[in-house]
């Protein structure tokens, strides 16, 4: 399979190299990719088991399912962003706009615990 602005690769864990990130998801970044007209930089897709950021977390994130991804975006594209996601089917929208790591986080659980999705947090 292949996408326009997106290559597989670029959602590989980036502590193993596995890569078990849900075409699904893609997809629905491509289509908002397109709708928004400005490029989106992968911080973090795929996560194995022993990431730093999974290994010690109670039951696997978003992201260790392949459900997930965090894209570098500030300001009024994060706005748009975060707007347009839930029309694409993004059900989780967080958002990290402080300090030098800014990022959306954008995911396609359909289930967070019983909370109503769309959910949108901020870290």
């Amino acid at each position: 399979m292949s996408w326009e602005n997106f290559t597989l690769e670029e959602f590989a864990c980036k502590h193993c190299g596995k890569n078990e990130i849900s075409h699904d998801l893609i997809d629905k970044l491509q289509e908002l990719r397109e709708e928004c007209e400005f490029p989106f930089i992968v911080t973090s897709g795929y996560r194995c088991s022993e990431h730093p950021a999974e290994i010690n977390k109670d039951k696997p994130g978003m992201h260790a399912k392949g459900l997930a991804v965090d894209i570098l975006v500030s300001g009024s594209q994060a706005y748009e962003v975060v707007s347009a996601a839930p029309s694409f089917g993004f059900t989780g929208i967080g958002v990290n706009q402080k300090g030098k790591d800014r990022f959306i986080h954008l995911d396609i659980n359909g289930d967070k615990n019983g909370k109503i999705r769309p959910y949108i947090w901020s870290y």
